[in-house]
This record gives C-alpha cells, sequence and structure tokens, in this order.
C-alpha cells in the first residue's frame, strides 16, 4: 500500500497473519491480507463495523485510508457486504448473494452476482419492491418450472433510480409515468401535487421519486421537468442522456474556471521546455463535419527512412489535476457523439476553441516526433511539449483528391503543403505491409450515415464512404499510440493502456464451427494470433457473405477495455497498446499525457484518489457500478490485480480504468438508443411494405434481417417462420426445423413484411414472406434468382463485448454498439411478449433449444 506512518515494529496480531509473508513481500508496510480479514470476520461471527475491524487488526491511524481501499475493494470484489447499519458481513455465512437487479419489461428480473455466478432468475412478485439497477441481497429460493434458480430478495443495499425519465398516461382520469427504460418494469405513480398540474398524455417528463418501492406499494415521484412530446425535435437524444444518466450540463464551477482560461496562447504559457515547431507545416485531417481537432500531422524524408511528427492537442497544460475541469472530465470519462449533436467531455471554450488545432493560430500541444525506416520500423521516438501552428484545416476527401484523384485546382491551392502530404502517403503504404507483416487484423465493414430533414427527422440512411486519407490518418496515430505505451512501460510509470486480450477457449470453438460451415479453417491451434484471424479476413475478400462472416469473428473477440495492466492488445497485433492521440474527448487519454510529462519531468503523476473514491460511491448508489458479468470479467482479467508495493496507487489506476471502460460504455449504449429511435421514426409509415435483406443474426427466438438500401434492421420472431419447432444452433448461428429440417442461418436472403414499428421499445417486427435463400460462395447469387445482390450493413446484434474492440482497429468505427443475443436476459421484442417468448428456452441435455410456434392469431403484444 501507500508509505504511510511507517510501524517500527509489527505487532504480534498482524504477525498471526497467514499470508504475513506475502504481503509483506509485495508492500513496504504491508496491511492484513484479504484473507486474514475473513479470517477475522468468521471467527468475530457476526456483523463488524469498520473501526471495530480495524481494532481487532491493530490498524495504525496512518494507515486508516489504506485499510479502507482494501475493504471496498473486497466489496466490490463480493468478499464482503456492507449492510444498511454500515457494518461488514460475510455473504458465504449468511447464505446471501450480493448483486444487482436487471429488470425485463415482461415483469419478471435477474439477479447478476457480484462474483460473476449464474444469474437467479426474480419473479414479478419479487420485482414488486425493486426496479432495475437497485443493489439488494437474495438468497437461492429454488428451482423455477425451466429450471433455473429462482432467488429470493432478502435486503434492498441500495436503489439506482433517485429520478426516471418517462411517458404521461392518464387512464380514467389518473396520470402516472411509463418510464422511458423499459427495464424499469413499474409504471409510476404520481404524487397529489404533481397530479393536481394535470399533465397532458403523451408529455415526456422526469419524475424524481419521492417513494420507492414496496412488496405492497408501488413507487410514487412528483414531476421535476417537462421535456415536451415524443415527436418534437431532438426529444430522443433528451430522453436519452436522462435514461443513461449522461451529464449534459456543465455544473457552475466549471464554468467559472472555464471562464478564466485565456482564448489564446500567451507567452508565459511557454515553460516546461517547450519547442517552438511553428515553423513546419503540420496540418489537421478530419472529416467535413468535425470541429474538434485533436491531432496534426507533418512528415518529411529523413535519409532512407522518414520523420513523422504527431502533435495532440495539450489538455493536460490548462485542465490541471485536482480542479473542477478535470473533476467533470472524469466523472464524463469521453465526449458522447449522437446524430446532430455532441455532448462534450470539456466545455466548448476548450474542446472547440482553446485546446483544439484550428488552422493560422498558435496552440499548445505534445510531440510524437519519430524517426521511422524504409521497413516501417519506428527506430527511434521523443515526446515533448511544444507549441505549433497549423497549417490548414484539410478533410479526407479533400486530401484524397489531391493524393489519389490528382484534382488540379487542390494541388494549386495547397501546392506548399504538397510535398509533405505525398511523403506521408508513401509512408503510409510502408505503414500498410508492416501492419500485415505484423498480422494485425483489418475488418471491412459497411458504415451508415444519416441525413437528416429540416425538422430534424431521417430523411435517408446512405452508406458512408471510407478513402485511404482516412487510414492514412488512423497508421499515424496507431505509431503514435504505441510509442506512448512503449514510453511508459520503458519507464515503469503507472498509466492506462487500451488492452484486448484474445478470444476464450469456448468463442475459439464455436467461431471454428461457424467458419468450418462457410469451408473455412483458423489456425493457431488453442492460441491462434490475430494474424490467422487476418489470414481467414484475406481469403473471404470479394466473397458475398464476407460482411456476415467478418461479423461472427468481430463476436468471438473479447472487449478491449482500459487497465493498468498490460497484456497486449490483440486485435492491433501490438504487446502495448495505448490511447494518447485524442485527449480533447477521452480522458485517458489525458492521463496518459500526465503520465509522459510526469516522466519527462522526473517526477511521478498520481490521480487524487478522493475523487475515484466518490465517483465509485455514486456508482455504487446509483446500481451503475458494474456492467455485465462478461465485461466486468474482461476489465479483471485485464487489470488482475498484480499488486506491487505501490499495490494502492494501482488499485487506483484500476478503478479509472474500469470507471472510463463504463463510460464508454454508457455513451455507446446511448448513442445507440437514439439511432434505433430514428431509424423506428424512419420506418413508422411504411407498415405494411415489403422489402428483401439478409439475415443478419440468428438468436433463440427468431432471426434478424437488414432491408437491403435502408440499412434498417427488425426482428422476426420465430412464431412466424413456419409451423414447426425450430432448434437454435449456436455454434452455427442458424435456427433448424425439426420436422421440416428448415434452416435460417447468417447470410440468408429473405423477403419480409413490416408489421409493427415501436417507437417506444424502439423495435422493429419483421413477418417471412419468402426465403430462406443461400448465397453461394462464388457466384453471390441467391439459387432462386441467380442475381447478384449486395449484402447489406452489418449491424445485426452481435456480442456485447465487441463494441469498444471495433473502435481500436483502423477501418472499424461502428455507428451503433450491439447487444448480446441467445442470452436468458434478452429483452423482449416490440410490444412485449409473453416471458417464455423473448428469452432464451430452457436448454435440453442435446445443447439445443427448441420453441413451439405460436398459434394462427395468438397475441404478439
Amino acid at each position: 500500500m501507500t508509505k504511510s506512518t511507517p510501524k517500527t515494529t509489527v505487532s504480534r496480531i498482524r504477525r498471526a497473519d497467514p499470508m504475513f509473508a506475502r504481503e509483506s513481500a509485495k508492500y513496504d508496510y504491508p496491511l492484513p491480507s484479504r484473507e486474514y480479514i475473513l479470517q477475522m470476520m468468521v471467527e468475530a461471527g457476526r456483523p463488524i463495523m469498520r473501526d471495530e475491524l480495524a481494532e481487532a487488526l491493530d490498524i495504525q491511524a496512518g494507515e486508516r485510508d489504506d485499510f479502507a481501499r482494501r475493504l471496498n475493494a473486497m466489496e466490490r470484489d463480493g468478499q464482503v457486504m456492507c449492510n444498511r447499519r454500515g457494518a461488514y458481513i460475510l455473504p458465504d455465512r449468511a447464505d446471501l448473494i450480493p448483486g444487482r437487479v436487471e429488470g425485463h419489461p415482461d415483469g419478471f428480473g435477474f439477479l447478476i452476482p457480484d462474483d460473476g455466478t449464474e444469474d437467479l432468475f426474480l419473479g414479478p412478485r419479487s420485482m414488486r419492491e425493486v426496479l432495475h439497477g437497485d443493489r439488494v441481497l437474495a438468497r437461492v429460493a429454488g428451482l423455477d418450472p425451466r429450471g433455473r434458480r429462482e432467488g429470493k430478495i432478502v435486503e434492498v443495499l441500495s436503489r439506482a433510480n433517485s429520478t426516471v425519465v418517462g411517458r404521461v398516461v392518464v387512464e380514467q382520469g389518473v396520470a402516472f409515468i411509463a418510464p422511458e427504460n423499459r427495464r424499469i418494469n413499474q409504471n409510476i405513480l404520481l404524487t397529489p401535487e404533481s397530479a393536481k398540474r394535470k399533465p397532458q398524455a403523451g408529455q415526456i417528463v422526469t419524475v424524481e421519486i419521492t417513494q420507492q418501492p414496496g412488496a405492497h406499494s408501488q413507487p410514487i415521484g412528483q414531476i421535476v421537468e417537462t421535456l415536451g412530446n415524443y415527436a418534437d425535435d431532438g426529444m430522443e437524444i433528451e430522453i436519452a442522456l436522462r435514461k443513461h444518466d449522461l451529464p449534459f450540463e456543465f455544473p457552475d464551477e466549471v464554468k467559472a474556471e472555464a471562464k478564466k482560461l485565456p482564448t489564446a496562447v500567451r507567452k508565459k504559457d511557454w515553460t516546461d521546455g517547450r519547442e517552438d515547431i511553428r515553423h513546419l507545416p503540420l496540418v489537421t485531417i478530419d472529416g467535413e463535419t468535425a470541429k474538434d481537432f485533436d491531432d496534426a500531422v507533418y512528415c518529411e524524408k529523413q535519409g532512407k527512412g522518414f520523420r513523422l511528427l504527431v502533435a495532440i492537442a495539450d489538455v493536460s497544460h490548462y485542465v490541471t489535476p485536482g480542479s473542477a475541469l478535470d473533476n467533470e472530465g472524469l466523472a464524463r470519462g469521453n465526449s458522447v457523439y449522437f446524430p446532430r449533436r455532441v455532448i462534450p467531455m470539456l466545455p466548448e471554450k476548450l474542446s472547440n476553441g482553446l485546446c483544439s488545432l484550428n488552422p493560422q493560430v498558435e496552440r499548445l500541444c505534445m510531440v510524437c516526433d519519430m524517426s521511422i525506416n524504409a521497413s516501417g520500423d519506428i527506430k527511434a521516438y521523443r515526446f515533448y511539449p511544444a507549441v505549433m501552428f497549423s497549417h490548414a484545416r484539410l478533410t479526407y476527401t479533400k486530401v484524397a483528391a489531391m493524393l489519389y484523384e490528382q484534382d488540379e485546382a487542390l494541388r494549386a491551392e495547397f501546392a506548399p503543403l504538397l510535398p509533405h502530404l505525398e511523403t506521408l502517403d508513401v509512408l503510409f503504404r510502408i505503414l500498410l505491409k508492416a501492419r500485415a507483416k505484423r498480422g494485425a487484423i483489418e475488418f471491412e465493414t459497411v458504415e451508415t450515415r444519416m441525413v437528416f430533414d429540416a425538422e430534424g427527422k431521417i430523411e435517408r440512411i446512405v452508406p458512408e464512404s471510407r478513402n485511404d486519407a482516412h487510414r492514412l490518418i488512423e497508421e499515424c496515430m496507431l505509431a503514435a499510440n504505441v510509442c506512448a505505451s512503449e514510453f511508459l512501460q520503458k519507464n515503469e510509470h503507472p498509466s492506462l493502456y487500451r488492452v484486448h486480450a484474445g478470444p476464450t477457449a469456448e468463442k475459439l470453438e464455436n467461431l471454428r464451427v461457424f467458419l468450418a460451415e462457410f469451408g473455412l479453417g483458423l489456425g493457431g491451434g488453442d492460441s491462434p494470433r490475430a494474424s490467422d484471424f487476418a489470414k481467414v479476413v484475406d481469403k473471404i475478400k470479394g466473397r458475398p457473405d464476407a460482411q456476415l462472416i467478418q461479423t461472427v469473428m468481430l463476436r468471438s473477440m473479447q472487449q478491449a477495455v482500459y487497465s493498468p495492466d498490460n497484456v497486449g492488445h490483440f486485435g492491433l497485433a501490438f504487446d502495448a497498446y495505448t490511447h494518447f492521440t485524442s485527449p480533447i474527448r477521452r480522458y485517458p487519454d489525458l492521463l496518459v499525457h500526465r503520465a509522459i510529462k510526469a516522466v519527462l519531468q522526473k517526477t511521478q503523476y498520481q490521480p487524487a484518489s478522493g475523487r475515484v473514491e466518490l465517483l465509485k460511491d455514486t456508482r455504487r448508489r446509483k446500481g451503475r457500478p458494474a456492467p455485465d458479468a462478461e465485461f466486468e470479467a474482461a476489465a479483471k482479467s485485464a487489470a488482475g490485480r498484480r499488486l506491487s508495493a505501490n499495490g494502492a496507487l494501482k488499485a487506483l489506476w484500476e478503478d479509472i480504468g474500469v470507471h472510463c471502460s463504463q463510460t464508454e460504455r454508457r455513451a455507446d449504449e446511448a448513442s445507440r438508443d437514439v439511432e434505433s429511435w430514428l431509424k423506428c421514426y424512419y420506418m413508422q409509415d411504411r407498415v405494411g411494405e415489403q422489402y428483401t435483406g439478409n439475415v443478419t443474426a440468428v438468436v433463440p427466438f427468431g432471426i434478424f434481417v437488414t432491408l437491403d438500401g435502408l440499412f434498417v434492421e427488425g426482428l422476426v420472431h420465430i412464431s412466424d417462420l413456419g409451423a414447426d419447432y425450430f432448434h437454435f444452433e449456436e455454434a452455427r448461428h442458424e435456427l433448424v426445423g425439426e420436422r421440416t429440417g428448415q434452416r435460417f442461418r447468417l447470410a440468408d436472403r429473405v423477403s419480409v413484411q413490416l408489421m409493427r414499428v415501436d417507437l417506444e421499445s424502439r423495435k422493429i417486427d419483421f413477418r417471412l414472406v419468402e426465403g430462406p435463400e443461400r448465397i453461394t460462395e462464388r457466384s453471390g447469387k441467391t439459387a432462386k434468382d441467380a442475381q447478384r445482390r449486395q449484402i447489406g450493413d452489418t449491424s445485426a446484434p452481435a456480442a456485447a463485448d465487441d463494441v469498444p474492440a471495433w473502435r481500436d482497429m483502423p477501418g472499424i468505427k461502428p455507428k451503433r454498439p450491439v447487444r448480446q443475443p441467445g442470452t436468458a436476459r434478452d429483452a423482449a421484442p416490440s410490444g412485449g411478449r409473453k416471458p417464455g417468448a423473448a428469452t432464451k428456452p430452457a436448454r435440453p441435455a442435446s445443447g439445443k433449444t427448441s420453441q413451439k410456434p405460436a398459434k394462427k392469431g395468438a397475441r404478439r403484444g
């Protein structure tokens, strides 16, 4: 732990720790081990307060903070629990399971245990006294009719929802709130004061819950904010901000700090050995609509190799540790990008002004100055703070036109910069060859862009083209990020790495079964490398089913997370990787800048622990400390808790990494919500129309189809696939009819009719009209019409752990995250279905699942 107030001698009580030798080897001033703490609690035989436990373990005054952190870590890992009185108890001794409630729109729910063990089913009766996200203690009460462990809630530890956004519903003169988050499966009654205001049916409001639900009472709340009507311009974003608890208004103290900042670089900012590189013709290359420019590049020949400069906005100069700006940046974790609106991590004075590398103005920056040989190997690099001057604000389109289309007008306009851009392109081609030699995976997907009308609704959805200018910049950023990770690792300074572990054994086995169905194999045995995946990707190029195969390969990947423990980046085939290039919009990048500066100044940067603990307590109180079990496992696996002599500092970095990984996921979920709502709004006037499309996901309860040309996805429920019992073959991603043998699998062509669009649940339902038809490998033609068709967007549901990993891979910038199909906690299709229809059926011994077809005319919601 931290070196606080050492004791000259260690007491007999402390030496009795069975792990004393191990802890002494790890720490200069060891605390009692987790095992010893648990042993003392067992001997106490009752709940015990922290101070009482500290006294029993002979914890000195100077060690109390570190001891509290150890207990917090044990609580987070599910080894101990803190009851309402603040006393610590042992879950195992009480046969109690701590965890987080996950609600289902149909009234039941699940307990997600803190220790990552199997979920507990919570019936509607148990769910009456809790809401989605609440933290509870439960015990196993038996098995439900489908053989699942069923839980009984013993105690509510903390409530997740102090405010809820929802829609006003009026029935028989009584108004109540239907939550927008359908996992909150209880309506909220209004207080008499709010009811007297006679809110209008259909209005979107925010309610503050004044009375949480109980076994015999519904939650009650008062309206604190009226947002407007459902179809108002931008309402989908306003809902998402509140539904996902995204900070979107800067506190007064943050605004005050930002206001005090200068509007331009001052001479007194030229400190800390800052170099002057204003003479170098650095340029920014971004999208047409970009407003915050993090990075600028410059390249020149250097002997037989190249000199590459990547200059990144020096946000850390203005956002100082512990300031209000810093605290807000940590709380937000990252900027959030919605269609037509951005929620910035930092105030616009910084993000679009002082820290943005705008053209023709001086800006402070951190530079990664690299020497790269003719083979694409980085032979040397150095980091330094500098003052730069962007000579042009270029776009990907303009750079591609100049370099690859020989646009004479643009080449004339930017003639002074053209030699450097052409040199940069030569280096880019070399770096691409080095990437291929390294074996990095490069998936090619169809990206889409929404085109809006004057009222802010989707006019059409179009494929977004990517050109080599995008990839050129990506290769430059990758090079700088790799240098940053190597620099910090070499100098042994704690920081956050962007880590991406290889696929699990189970996912590898399923992937190989799937690939075999397409005549493909994955090399590498039990431990394939990225290069083995890259070979498969290269082999399927040009195949009509390539997009779908790539999607399944992506689902086999683990999640990329932030961690102080470097386990490498599997997808990019790097031994070490971090995020250095976007400190305006990602908090981990800002931390990396501070760590690099600390090394340059021969000091050490340590984040403030108080703010991190406050964030953890807030998330725990709101029921949002832990994402799903697989995400939690990925984060913990990456971190490993291999604490050194600076164990408390390491644990602090780990907590920040988990927090930033969670805020990244929160942003993805909010963006997905908004885009799903917009797509539903786009399709709601098309009910009854027929379309063709591809099966882009197969799940136990049906198939997801993405429509040709529209890039919109919907569900064909299993009850609409035909009068048969369908078995779900998970590894093969297909449904097989027991009687007819009919198969529905990825890449099949189908014709569907749009049956229902549910804006509230953001879901689209189709009915199968015709299909399935196979796409042949060589011709890309269906067996029936032999007409080549373009396979559509691969935005079908994929594993939830794909999403952050995609973001690290050049060429992969998903417009929306994707959800995990085939789990017991799948959301119901639109309109709400019976509990058995929307969730994964019980798994027989054969490993297959089956679903009876619904009777003709049966209710679908």
